[in-house]
């Protein structure tokens, strides 16, 4: 049977506050609280959970694996999500695709794009 991922978890400094940032980004609830550990619920009915653990050690540096995102308007959701706390940090395009790179407010990077868009 193949290995199936059914929850990501985010290292952090502040288990609160990025699960504040992350209910807000993704739209979504908490659906479970331990303090340094909290569980968002999954936004669609088959996506992963999101988990939030608190953990004493800063990120060295760019967090190794991020996520990837697709929406009908890049620039309003990066816009969107500057409002609530990101930052962003670039924009790459390939052929039919650009995409936005932005931090969350503890720095974890994650993408937006939206295909069809030229640069």
């Amino acid at each position: 049977m193949p290995l199936t991922i059914d929850m990501i978890t985010i290292d952090t400094g502040d288990a609160r506050k990025l699960a504040e940032f992350w209910t807000a980004a993704l739209g979504t609830t908490i659906q479970n609280d331990w303090g340094e550990f909290i569980v968002l619920a999954p936004n669609t009915e088959s996506g992963p959970a999101l988990g939030i653990q608190q953990v004493p050690d800063a990120t060295p540096g760019k967090n190794r694996v991020h996520f990837d995102s697709h929406v009908p308007d890049r620039l309003a959701e990066v816009a969107r999500l500057v409002a609530l706390g990101a930052t962003e940090i670039a924009v790459h395009s390939v052929p039919g695709l650009v995409w936005t790179v932005l931090a969350d407010p503890d720095g974890n990077e994650f993408c937006v794009g939206q295909g069809g868009e030229e640069l």
